[in-house]
């Protein structure tokens, strides 16, 4: 594995980020730029840090993962644009800047959502298209392009989003929590991890390890976003708190209450790094990941 940083992975997508979206008509030049604003306000790039990581992680190359990094970071960007929408959560900031709608009104920002979903999916396939003669080098290809896909979809991030909605103002069961933070969030963080490491040469163990550390991670990073929209500073966020509470979401501290919800973010945290403990400093970059997510916002 290479000595490379979170940072320094981050950097390197960032410098590609744009690069990958495809050509646009003029005409539908708002379309771009709506698409552009969004992907291109900043945020923390975890999900196709950790593709490249365990990309990295496995005995592949960056480079080759690169078009499916990009790829995890335009849906998840949708998400968050469709996530902000009036008819779903209804915020006006995400990123420090004003969201989509409020910039570009709410059809165009439900338009620049389903562009940047599909141009996840058309880079995805593009590049598989450069391998129908390398079987093996086109099955990591599909292979990880199935991982975004599921983890994305109605399997999900969208099967957590319709629990969130449903279960807003209502009685929520542990159960019905866990399966919309497990799909709303750490089902992408699952997916992103799954298809680096599809994209490397990991062997079953590795893909095991790597898996329980994603599933673990994912949620106790949805666990720290319920915690910091109690506690957290707006300003540092770069969105607006309490949010939660307006809208009668449910949410980990309404359910159990702060100091159980902490409790449980550190336990999750462990088990993360735990699952990883075995490849002792191959394992760095994740565990250090893992560290700072839990405490992020302090």
């Amino acid at each position: 594995m290479n000595d490379y940083s979170f940072d320094d992975y981050k950097r390197y997508l960032e410098e590609h980020l744009a690069d990958l979206l495809p050509d646009i008509d003029p005409k539908s030049i708002t379309l771009y730029e709506a698409m552009k604003y969004s992907l291109q306000a900043g945020g923390k790039r975890i999900r196709p840090v950790l593709l490249l990581a365990a990309c990295d992680f496995c005995g592949g190359r960056i480079e080759e993962a690169l078009p499916y990094a990009c790829a995890i970071e335009y849906i998840h960007t949708y998400t968050l644009i469709h996530d902000d929408l009036p008819c779903m959560d209804d915020d006006d900031l995400r990123r420090g800047v004003p969201t989509n709608h409020k910039v570009y009104g709410e059809a165009v920002a439900t338009l620049a959502g389903d562009g940047l979903q599909s141009a996840a999916y058309e880079i995805m396939q593009r590049d598989t298209l450069l391998y129908l003669d390398d079987p093996e080098a086109l099955k990591k290809r599909i292979r990880a392009a199935y991982e975004i896909t599921k983890g994305c979809g109605c399997r999900g991030v969208v099967a957590g989003q319709i629990a969130d909605i449903e279960a807003e103002d209502r009685s929520c069961s542990q159960e019905m929590l866990d399966f919309i933070h497990v799909n709303k969030t750490a089902a992408m963080i699952v997916a992103a991890v799954r298809a680096g490491a599809r994209m490397g040469n990991p062997d079953p163990d590795m893909l095991e390890n790597l898996t329980v550390y994603a599933e673990n991670l994912g949620l106790a990073f949805q666990i720290r976003d319920d915690i910091l929209d109690v506690i957290g500073d707006e300003a540092e966020l770069g969105k607006k708190t309490g949010h939660d509470s307006e809208t009668l979401k449910a949410t980990y501290p309404a359910l159990y209450g702060l100091e159980a919800s902490m409790d449980r973010l550190k336990d999750l945290t462990e088990k993360a790094i735990g699952a990883l403990a075995g490849y002792y400093d191959n394992a760095e970059l994740f565990t250090d990941l893992a560290r700072q997510l839990e405490v992020r916002g302090k």
